[in-house]
């Protein structure tokens, strides 16, 4: 059964489910695959991949701004160790891995915004209620082709960011709770990343993980603990202000490396 709430209601719920209310730190952390998807070849997979998110949720006029770093990383699909080099089946190049850092990575949800009253989609299936946010991205990528030819297959990004968020109803409707238990699937679409020198391939990476939001740093799992502990400390943290820049790996990847490169 679907449900709707008021855009403050459902702001509300949002907050408490991905964060928490008066701007304390949420952690989420997920595992899952990356798997290659090309015309007449494959799927083949790739990469093993998990990550985290620490998250503060802070109010501000008509709404909230959500702040955060995320770092993951690239793991070899058998093993589950960290792969720093990759040995590209498609192109014969032995290609440094660059894993994700980014900071920041900010969001404002407002109760009534530019494109109207917030909505929040859910699904009630018996006890539980799932929330889904299905992000369709299509902008002016940050690698034009002119400038990264090896690296970007196309001046516009195109990509699908697809969640899911399982709680429990009982704990949704409890007002009491400034933070609400959950856990969450997450699906990503993507063209091949910049330092795969893939540009010149059809195809698309898909992203398939899950993951749950826990009580803090401690409760990640200890492998990823440790790799952003010992690489960017940093990250153990949210950040503490609003950027109107957010992070992503191509934006990350033209800061090292401002124009294509023959590596």
């Amino acid at each position: 059964m679907n449900q709707e709430r008021g855009p403050e209601q459902a702001l509300d719920d949002l907050v408490r489910v991905r964060a928490r209310r008066g701007g304390g730190e949420a952690v989420v952390w997920w595992t899952g695959d990356v798997y290659a998807w090309l015309p007449g070849d494959g799927p083949h997979h790739l990469f093993g991949f998990d990550g985290v998110n620490v998250a503060r949720a802070v109010a501000v006029d008509g709404g909230i701004e959500l702040l955060s770093r995320e770092a993951a990383r690239y793991l070899d699909p058998v093993s589950r160790e960290v792969a720093d080099g990759w040995g590209n089946r498609y192109t014969g190049e032995h290609v440094e891995v660059e894993h994700v850092w980014n900071d920041p990575v900010d969001f404002r949800w407002l109760a009534d915004g530019p494109r109207g009253p917030f909505r929040l989609p859910r699904t009630r299936i018996g006890g539980d209620v799932v929330f889904n946010t299905d992000v369709l991205l299509a902008y002016p990528s940050p690698l034009p082709v002119a400038d990264h030819p090896a690296n970007s297959g196309d001046d516009v990004y195109r990509a699908m960011e697809l969640f899911q968020y399982f709680t429990r109803a009982a704990d949704l409707d409890d007002p009491a709770l400034g933070s609400v238990p959950c856990t969450l699937s997450w699906v990503r679409v993507a063209p091949w990343l910049p330092w795969m020198r893939m540009a010149d391939r059809p195809g698309a990476l898909v992203y398939h993980c899950r993951g749950a939001k826990v009580a803090g740093w401690s409760e990640v799992p200890a492998g990823l603990r440790r790799f952003v502990e010992e690489r960017r400390p940093e990250f153990r943290h949210a950040p503490t202000e609003w950027s109107p820049f957010s992070e992503t790996s191509w934006t990350a990847f033209k800061k090292r490396h401002p124009v294509d490169s023959e590596g």
